[in-house]
């Protein structure tokens, strides 16, 4: 009977880390990357001659926000949830806010600046990018509800499907971006802006309408 209950446990550790479970972690890693990503076309038309090492340290800051905000999102559900639901009314507003001030300024130095070389191109600065990080991750929080059935395991092994899924994706902004930037030259940094302020806008609408 023991051998019995044990093999019946073993099955029903691994019915949940079926197929779907991985899945549907993927899809929901694809939709919350969409942000990451334009972000990314900005920063790769900003900064067309940006190394490899470069590009995998912007995409490793997305995808890292975009696991641990899931993550902090179903720890709150679990834990305070009705402080995190009067929180959650902010968030579209925060966005809003911190691309808007980081679209505003590559906008900006875009419009003073002359067209630079490859070496002379202005970087977007550390502290941006984690500011950026936040920005186009801090709606992934009410993920927390999504996946509020989840377990820490399975909430855990989601966040980190998300944050691989996100890398990927904003690889691929980056290196879209990279190559138009470097046909658009000196416009790629006004460009760059213009595209962080209208998502933020977007996450703004998109967060009063849902």
């Amino acid at each position: 009977m023991l051998c019995l209950a044990r093999v019946f446990f073993y099955f029903g550790v691994f019915a949940m880390w079926d197929f779907m479970f991985f899945f549907n972690s993927a899809l929901l890693g694809v939709g919350l990357a969409m942000d990451a990503f334009s972000v990314s076309l900005a920063n790769g038309l900003n900064e067309p001659c940006m190394k490899k090492r470069r590009m995998c340290e912007m995409a490793g800051i997305f995808s890292f926000f975009q696991f641990a905000m899931p993550l902090i999102g179903w720890i709150c559900v679990t834990t305070i949830a009705q402080y995190f639901t009067a929180f959650e009314k902010l968030i579209p507003w925060m966005a809003l806010i911190l691309l808007c001030f980081i679209g505003g300024k590559m906008l900006v130095e875009g419009i003073k600046s002359k067209d630079y070389g490859c070496e002379e191109k202005p970087a977007v600065k550390l502290g941006a990018l984690f500011i950026q990080g936040v920005a186009t991750s801090i709606d992934a929080l009410s993920v927390g509800f999504t996946i509020a059935e989840h377990n820490f395991p399975h909430a855990l092994a989601c966040c980190l499907i998300i944050a691989i899924v996100t890398f990927g994706i904003c690889m691929g902004g980056l290196f879209i971006g990279k190559k138009f930037g470097t046909k658009l030259a000196g416009k790629a940094s006004i460009l760059g802006g213009v595209i962080l302020i209208l998502i933020g806008i977007e996450i703004f609408i998109t967060g009063l309408i849902g």
